[in-house]
């Protein structure tokens, strides 16, 4: 899949990208303990084996950029941005049936095989996620910004602290506000961070109880905002009624490996694909930002990217509170 840059040369331009630092300074009380171009002295090109790392992965499958962003949302937050998530072991987060369908793991790993080679014990895995998420996007086609650095990776991965914490798909609107509040996110960060839907796969698990197929395989809507014919191509694709841990769906019918505003276009259709998505359109306090995003890509990309910011600096761990792996799947 070729992207629309090289290497992570911003596509913002000097003042937007002081103004992105400033908005985020404000919103984002962690991000004055971390830096950017924090590896600049210990390890100059730190930034570019990751790129380098999430590229050749997702030319080789393209699910990878999907893979990446999702890990990382799962990672922010519980915990904060720590790489908990990446730590095995029993009752660890990664060994919760929430988390088990993750990918994206086997990318992160050779990113810090290579660090660890050229710069040993000196860039963290919780860095590493977060970066890969943003060269991830930027791969699919999305914006491309720096983000900064310093986060040290966390001790601690519980099992019980995954599920209360984490997205439903069948989540109201108020209860992915009571979430996003707690996490320091604002009802627009929760709309822009949704966009992250326009790419990756869901399990059919995941939406199949929107509707229902009787024994003469007529399908009938138990929930009415998804379009009639979109459901029926998902009911194809998710035989018996959808509910096989295996069979997957892309999140976005139209365009599932770009990055673009797509997401919102389809939620004007009904064809959200889970019930936290068709939300959005149906909440009045949601809809006029969701026909922006569908009518204004520019406006969708710059959300994001203030968004991102403030996701990426959730909670963070700075020096005595984390360590430096040397392996992402287990503490030192």
């Amino acid at each position: 899949m070729e992207s629309k840059i090289s290497i992570f040369l911003p596509t913002y331009n000097l003042c937007n990208l002081l103004v992105l630092v400033f908005f985020c300074f404000a919103a984002c009380p962690s991000l004055g303990r971390l830096s950017f171009n924090f590896y600049a002295t210990s390890c100059p090109a730190a930034e570019l084996m990751v790129s380098n790392t999430v590229r050749a992965a997702s030319s080789n499958d393209p699910t990878i950029p999907g893979k990446l962003l999702r890990l990382l949302f799962h990672d922010c937050f519980v915990e904060g941005c720590d790489a908990s998530v990446l730590l095995q072991g029993n009752g660890t987060e990664r060994s919760d049936p929430a988390n088990t369908s993750l990918g994206g793991f086997s990318v992160i790993d050779s990113a810090k095989r290579v660090l660890e080679i050229f710069c040993p014990g000196t860039v963290s895995c919780a860095d590493i996620i977060a970066l890969a998420a943003r060269d991830a996007v930027a791969i699919a086609g999305g914006p491309a910004f720096q983000i900064p650095t310093g986060r040290k990776d966390g001790r601690i991965s519980n099992s019980v602290n995954v599920r209360p914490n984490i997205v439903d798909t069948s989540f109201t609107m108020d209860e992915m506000i009571k979430l996003f509040n707690s996490k320091g996110l604002s009802l627009d960060d929760l709309v822009t961070l949704s966009g992250a839907h326009t790419i990756g796969l869901a399990h059919c698990s995941a939406f199949s109880d929107r509707f229902q197929q009787d024994s003469k395989g007529k399908l009938r809507l138990v929930d009415t905002s998804l379009d009639i014919t979109y459901a029926k191509e998902l009911s194809k694709k998710c035989p018996a009624g959808g509910s096989s841990t295996s069979n997957t769906v892309s999140n976005d019918p139209e365009a599932s490996f770009a990055f673009d505003n797509q997401y919102y276009g389809n939620l004007l259709a009904h064809k959200g694909l889970f019930q936290s998505d068709s939300v959005l359109l149906e909440d009045g306090r949601t809809r006029k930002q969701v026909e922006e995003f569908a009518n204004n890509e520019e406006r969708f990309f710059r959300s994001w990217g203030e968004s991102f910011l403030k996701l990426t600096t959730i909670e963070v761990k700075t020096d005595n509170e984390g360590e430096i792996r040397q392996s992402c799947s287990f503490t030192n």
